[in-house]
């Protein structure tokens, strides 16, 4: 578990502009022998506004030679995410971390389905990367935004699905995201067939979150089989 009391010092080493209004930096880290994040975990970024310090959630989408990679979007009249994007390589960003319980610790033993929109992406690329580290069950991805451009990683997700017969990559474009998920959810999942020895991690923004989350509970998976994160 974390110390909430730790913070880390990092450097924007650099900057990836995905689209329009997503981003990455790469911050390189300082000695951190204790920083040792799961598939899945975010940090808590300090943002110096002024008038107070800020403590703003971001999941770390990479973890490599040192460097750690925080994936974001912008958000109308979003303070925390606007200091964010005011950040160039050389800045200082102090952090803490890592936190959460939306992790993958291994390869999996059961079917196991993922399922983002947009950035949501974040937490599950490293996921997918820890379990495709040795032998897994099969795994399906299924990624979804309102336009191709909002689609993240795409080269490196289709290269690990040519890489790996055991999972496969799906791509969903459509303005109404949750509403096309959940409906998707629900017929290949809950009425296609009874096998309930599935898991489920499901990562995006809002109620309909919980609502595909209580769907997949309320038709007999088990609750530790349907991970969530909600933004």
């Amino acid at each position: 578990m974390a110390d909430a009391r730790v913070t880390y010092v990092s450097v924007v080493e650099r900057i990836i502009d995905h689209n329009d209004d997503t981003r990455s930096i790469f911050l390189r880290m300082r000695d951190a022998p204790g920083f040792k994040p799961a598939p899945g975990q975010f940090i808590s970024i300090l943002i110096p506004l002024g008038d107070e310090i800020r403590r703003r959630a971001y999941s770390i989408t990479s973890k490599e030679d040192g460097l750690l990679e925080v994936c974001f979007n912008q958000i109308a009249g979003g303070r925390g995410v606007g200091w964010m994007f005011e950040r160039a390589p050389g800045d200082a960003v102090e952090f803490m971390g890592p936190f959460g319980n939306f992790t993958l610790d291994a390869p999996p033993e059961m079917e196991t389905i993922f399922i983002a929109e947009g950035t949501a992406i974040a937490p599950i690329r490293p996921m997918l990367h820890r379990a495709q580290s040795a032998a897994h069950a099969p795994m399906l991805l299924i990624y979804a935004a309102g336009d191709r451009a909002h689609i993240l990683y795409t080269q490196e997700l289709e290269r690990l699905a040519s890489n790996d017969a055991a999972f496969h990559f799906e791509m969903m474009i459509d303005d109404r995201i949750y509403e096309r998920l959940h409906d998707e959810v629900k017929r290949r999942w809950v009425e296609a067939d009874s096998n309930r020895a599935r898991q489920f991690y499901i990562c995006g923004v809002g109620k309909d979150v919980t609502r595909i989350r209580d769907l997949l509970r309320g038709s007999g998976y088990q609750r530790r089989a349907v991970h969530y994160e909600q933004w």
